[in-house]
Formats: C-alpha cells, sequence, structure tokens
C-alpha cells in the first residue's frame, strides 16, 4: 500500500535535502509535488486542498525557514498533517457494554464484508479473549451463508445457522437471543450488501441496527475504489450511524487515496485494515505507523507486534541454540524461516515495514515477493533430506531433477543455492556475539534515525 505516493514524496524530500535553506519558492514547488502526488494517489481534492494549506502555513513561517535543517522540517510538519488527516490516534474497537457486544457491518457487494467479518472474529479472540458468535444475514446470497459457516470453523467462532427463507430482522432477532442464553461476549453480524446504494438496502440494514442497537456499525470498503470509497463511506454514514471504518484489500493498492480521504470526508476512523486473503490478515490502523510507512521510515512498532504474535518461538529458541552451538544452519532451516515470514502475512508486508525498504532499488523490491518465496519452498521440497541438510552435495543431475520435481529452472536452483549460502554466512556472524556486529551493519545502511542507536 501507497507504494506510488511514498516513491512520489521520498523523491520531493531528497530534493529538498539538497537545499542549503528554504525559500518561499522552493516551499512553493515542494508543496506542488506532494499536492500532485497526493492527487495521483486518489486522494479526494477537498483533502489534498486542506492539507496543503495546512503544510504551507507552517512551512512559510520561522517554524521551516530559520531552521538549521529546513528540508527535514517541512517533513517532520508533512508526517504531522498526515497523521492528522487520518486521524492522530488508533480508534479501539468498543466491546465496553453488557454482553453480548454487537458489532454490525456493513457494505456494498464484494468490498470483503463476510471475510472481514471473520478476520475479526479472529481478532476479537487472540487479543481480547472473548466468546463470540457470527451471523450472516445476506438471505439474498445462500453462498455468503454457507462462506461464512466455514471461515467461522476455520477461526474457531461460534456459527449461528440462517438461511434463505428467513427475514433479516428475524434472524438477528434470534442470534441475539441465543448469543444473550450462550453467554457470548461479541456477536458480529454480517448483512447483505448490493452492487451500489440503494434505498431498499438502506432501509433493510437501518431495521437490523434498530432490532440490534450495536456498540459498533463499522463500513467494509475495497480501498482499491480510492476516493469512490470515501464518497460511498459517506452515504452510509448519513443512513446509519457509523463508528468506523474497515479498509480492505490494501495490499493490493498501491495508492493509499482512500485511507487519506476517509477520516476527512465521513468525520469516522478508520479501525482497520485488511492487508491479505488469510483471516490472519488484518492488522488496526495507527496514523502516525502508516503516515511513517508513507515517508519512507518505516513500521517497526507493528513489526515487532507481528513477530511477537505469530513468531513460532519454540522453533525460534531451538534454532537459536543451534546456531550459538556452531552448527550448521541447513536448508530446513532456510525453508522453516521463509514459512514463518509467510505466516506473519508475506515477505513483501514485512519488508515495507522496515525503515529504508522504500528507497531499495527495483531489482531488490521485485525479488522480496511471496511467490518468489512460495517458488524456494517448492525447490526446497523437491530435494531429499539428504540434500537439505548437506546442500554442497546438489551437484548437475541432482540439481536437474529438483528443477523438473519443482517445476523450475535450473537457474532457479542455482539463485535458490547462493541465497541459502549468503544466509549461512549471515547466521555464522551471529554466533559468539556477532548479532550485535550484524545489526550495527544494517544500522549503518539505513537513514538516519530509523533504528534506535545500538550499544553493546
Amino acid at each position: 500500500m501507497f507504494e506510488n505516493l511514498s516513491e512520489r514524496l521520498l523523491r520531493t524530500v531528497k530534493n529538498l535535502r539538497g537545499q542549503g535553506r528554504l525559500t518561499e519558492d522552493n516551499i512553493k514547488d515542494a508543496l506542488r509535488e506532494v499536492r500532485m502526488a497526493l492527487l495521483e494517489a486518489d486522494v479526494a481534492l477537498q483533502v489534498v486542498r486542506e492539507f496543503i494549506d495546512r503544510v504551507r502555513a507552517r512551512a512559510v513561517g520561522e517554524e521551516v525557514l530559520l531552521s538549521l535543517t529546513p528540508g527535514q522540517v517541512l517533513i517532520k510538519i508533512v508526517h504531522e498533517e498526515l497523521i492528522h488527516i487520518m486521524g492522530e490516534a488508533n480508534a479501539e474497537l468498543n466491546l465496553r457494554t453488557q454482553p453480548p457486544a454487537v458489532v454490525l457491518m456493513a457494505g456494498l457487494q464484494g468490498s470483503g464484508k463476510t471475510t472481514s467479518v471473520a478476520k475479526l472474529a479472529r481478532w476479537i479472540k487472540e487479543h481480547q479473549h472473548k466468546k463470540t458468535l457470527v451471523v450472516s444475514c445476506d438471505v439474498y446470497r445462500p453462498a455468503a451463508i454457507e462462506q461464512l459457516r466455514k471461515l467461522a470453523g476455520e477461526v474457531g467462532a461460534e456459527f449461528f445457522p440462517s438461511d434463505s427463507a428467513q427475514k433479516p430482522d428475524a434472524i438477528a432477532r434470534q442470534a441475539l437471543e441465543h448469543a444473550r442464553r450462550q453467554g457470548v461476549d461479541a456477536l458480529i453480524v454480517d448483512t447483505a450488501g448490493r452492487l451500489h446504494i440503494d434505498a431498499e438496502m438502506m432501509a433493510e440494514i437501518q431495521r437490523l441496527h434498530t432490532v440490534l442497537e450495536p456498540i459498533e456499525t463499522l463500513f467494509v470498503v475495497d480501498s482499491m475504489t480510492g476516493q469512490d470509497a470515501a464518497n460511498t463511506a459517506q452515504a452510509f454514514n448519513a443512513a446509519l450511524p457509523l463508528t468506523g471504518v474497515v479498509l480492505t484489500k490494501t495490499d493490493g493498492d498501491a495508492r493509499g487515496g482512500a485511507a487519506l480521504s476517509i477520516r476527512h470526508i465521513t468525520g469516522q476512523p478508520i479501525k482497520f485494515l485488511g492487508v491479505g486473503e488469510k483471516t490472519a490478515a488484518l492488522e488496526p490502523f495507527f496514523p502516525d505507523r502508516v503516515a511513517s510507512r508513507i515517508l519512507g521510515m518505516g513500521d517497526v512498532l507493528s513489526l515487532v507486534e507481528e513477530m511477537e504474535r505469530k513468531v513460532d518461538k519454540e522453533k525460534a529458541l531451538k534454532l537459536a541454540q543451534k546456531v550459538q552451538k556452531g552448527k550448521g544452519f541447513d536448508l530446513e532451516d532456510f525453508r522453516e524461516q521463509m514459512e514463518q515470514m509467510m505466516n506473519m502475512g508475506g515477505i513483501a508486508g514485512l519488508l515495507e515495514k522496515i525503515p529504508g525498504f522504500n528507497t531499495a532499488p527495483a531489482a531488490i523490491k521485485e525479488q522480496a515477493t511471496d511467490k518468489e518465496a512460495k517458488r524456494l519452498i517448492a525447490i526446497i521440497n523437491s530435494m531429499t533430506p539428504g540434500e537439505r541438510r548437506l546442500p554442497d552435495i546438489i551437484k548437475g543431475s541432482r540439481k536437474r531433477r529438483i528443477a523438473a520435481g519443482s517445476g523450475t529452472q535450473i537457474q532457479d536452483v542455482n539463485r535458490l543455492l547462493k541465497q541459502f549460502s549468503q544466509a549461512q554466512k549471515m547466521m555464522k556472524k551471529m554466533k559468539g556475539g556477532g548479532m550485535m556486529k550484524m545489526m550495527r551493519g544494517l544500522q549503518s545502511r539505513l537513514p538516519s534515525g530509523s533504528f534506535p542507536t545500538l550499544k553493546s
């Protein structure tokens, strides 16, 4: 997400850093670039205007012009104003009410609503440790009811059955009564979507809102629709007392216009980002962290939290002990590390949180994809256990067999072995306190201020 916007803004920043001092003229040029970057990202025009006006008001004053490092101060202002547009702080999901806390999900057809219901059920279970019930009131699409039933089983949430012969408000009443009897903490209600906003759809969801009296009414919207997402959210907000937005499919959105427009247009906060197809791919929305990502500063806090939640600590400890004892890091370990990264939401998603990755050469970014990781895992899976333990024995005929078995080319096998060799050398450096040296080496290659200073 935000790749195009980040690229334009970082180029503008680079040009500013080349200026000895800033004047009203070169601030004007920089803001023109920022304005074009936001418009190309499909940010709503009224949002762009207010953003540029606020930045200009601060930038042409003494705060920037009298600064010793005016370029850096201007970036600080842009960063702070991005946070201001997106809502200052994380808006937490509010479940503080007499159980069951009802969460009503609204949105257009195809926005990812049903999947988001399951993702949210999983998030509530894992982060708030609450018993969750999900129900579908979408009587127009039997497939949506079946989809939610399967997803509920996958995420460990209770599913309340419904069918297309029932009335949506009758389903809602029965689900609410069931939740009360069974001591459910949170009830998440999936509603029918339409291909466009219509009076019938709005009337139905208003009736559901009256029956359920939800503490949270979340609007689910596809980020790839850009400023249209914000306009649709505004229409729903006029008909329903929305409490927040779930922005889906952000992993496929290179622009990010919706994220920058929604809060300003609707007055409602973005509460979650859908960052992938898997049920674990849901992140709380932190405006300050997203602003840092946009400006290439990374998002180390989210990265650390992701690792805390999803890294298999037992496996990680075994590998650390193995390395410390000087035992070889083999292809089994290499595969395991890639699988762990995939489980954490994908390699590209992790790398964009690392400070400075936005400025990496395009060739490196192209290699940092889940598709490439899956290809490498397939190659390792085509090897024998002996080959994984002793990669040095993999020569001509073995390479041909491995390539054929994994549906790849010999060059791909060679590339894997080269990458493994580099990883093996890195692991050797970790032995005997070498981790600190390696981290210092990494720190020296990243932009100033990206990481805190490392001490022995």
